[in-house]
Order: C-alpha cells, then sequence, then structure tokens
C-alpha cells in the first residue's frame, strides 16, 4: 500500500492430506482469506512454495493455473453465487462446460450430483424458487460434480439456521469419506469441531493447528 508492504501472511506453513478434513479459524484480517484464495489458486504467494498433488504450483501462468483449478479444486461460499437465470442443473454444469465435455455426459454427471445432495426433484428451479438450504446444497453439487481432489468451502453455513447448518456438514464429511480433502473457513466452533484439525490462525501466521498430525 504506496511505500508499506502489509504482509497478509507471513511464515505459514501447512500440509493437509488426501482425505483430510480441516478447520481454519481465526479473527477478521488473520489471513484466512488469503490463504484459501492461495490453496485455491486465486492469488498466487510472493515467496515460498505451494505444492498441489505433488506439483509445485506457485509459479505458473494464469492459463494453466485457471485448468489445474477447474480440475482439482471446487469452491463452496457462503453467498452461494449461483447465477440467477440458471436453474440448479445448470448452474451444476457450469465447471463441466469448460472441459470439452459431451453434452450427455455433463448432463449426467451433474444430475448424479444434484441426487447426492438429495435435489434430483429441484433440478430445474432457479435459485429464487430455491431455500437457503437448497441453494448451498446446489453450491456443493456444483463443487463436486467435478470429482476434485480439494474442497474449498467459506463460512459454508453463515447463512443458514443451525439445523440446515448440520446438514450441509454432513455433506463434506460425505467428501472427506470418499477420499476428497475439504479445507472449511468458519467462525463457528462447534462446526469446527467436526473436522479432523483445526487451524487457528492470528496476525497472518498460524499460530496452532498446522502440525499435519
Amino acid at each position: 500500500m504506496g511505500a508499506e508492504a502489509v504482509r497478509a501472511l507471513h511464515n505459514v506453513s501447512l500440509t493437509i492430506r488426501s482425505g483430510e478434513f480441516v478447520a481454519i479459524m481465526g479473527p477478521s484480517g488473520s489471513g484466512k482469506s488469503t490463504l484459501m484464495n492461495i490453496i485455491g489458486l486465486l492469488e498466487r504467494p510472493d515467496a515460498g512454495s505451494y505444492f498441489l498433488e505433488n506439483e509445485d504450483v506457485s509459479r505458473l501462468d494464469d492459463a494453466q493455473r485457471s485448468r489445474i483449478r477447474n480440475r482439482t479444486i471446487g469452491f463452496v461460499f457462503q453467498n452461494f453465487n449461483l447465477l440467477p437465470q440458471a436453474t440448479a442443473l445448470r448452474n451444476v454444469i457450469l465447471p463441466l462446460a469448460y472441459r470439452g465435455m459431451p453434452d450427455s455426459e455433463r448432463m449426467q454427471r451433474a444430475g448424479a450430483a444434484l441426487t447426492t445432495v438429495g435435489l434430483a426433484d429441484r433440478s430445474h428451479h432457479l435459485p429464487a424458487q430455491l431455500s437457503g438450504g437448497e441453494r448451498q446444497r446446489v453450491a456443493i453439487a456444483r463443487a463436486l460434480v467435478g470429482n476434485p481432489a480439494v474442497v474449498l468451502a467459506d463460512e459454508p453455513t453463515g447463512n443458514l439456521d443451525s439445523r440446515t447448518g448440520r446438514e450441509i456438514i454432513a455433506l463434506l464429511e460425505q467428501m472427506v469419506q470418499s477420499g476428497q480433502s475439504v479445507i472449511m473457513v468458519t467462525h463457528d466452533l462447534s462446526l469446527a469441531q467436526r473436522a479432523h484439525r483445526t487451524v487457528q490462525m492470528l496476525d497472518g501466521e498460524i499460530v496452532a493447528g498446522g502440525a499435519n498430525v
């Protein structure tokens, strides 16, 4: 910022195993979002290395990062980030559209993903016709339709009531059971306790839970 360097993250060392469910906690400004953006290949670290599936992805160009992001990482956001004029099915199909996949296969995989989250009967509804919990389920179906190795969930229950939130966490746990890694930012300690490990952040550093146990 001008002549001043702001370190959003500093001296961060973190290893996450395949099939591990990790919760990231910390106050606002602690670096959680920056860490998630780096893991999700949305931002590039100024120093250090980031290995994803044994490949150093920290210095790849934008096109390479986009390809890896599309095939390896699924995103679940607090505000769902669904296209308002697209049906649930079309929202779930979207990540597959960039893979050159035949239409019939896209439709089949998207339908199967919606069935997995219990929304087969709502596939032709627009987001405005769905409840908050249903919209988050659509977002989860969109995240898992490409069978990503890593799922990033940023406050996935923040706009939901507690019962629906527990249902969403159960869906994330199903992903972990299938071998995917789930990394979740949350302020809710009760939800973090459902994870295998909680990483605590403060002032851009990991202060607890960084060791892979």
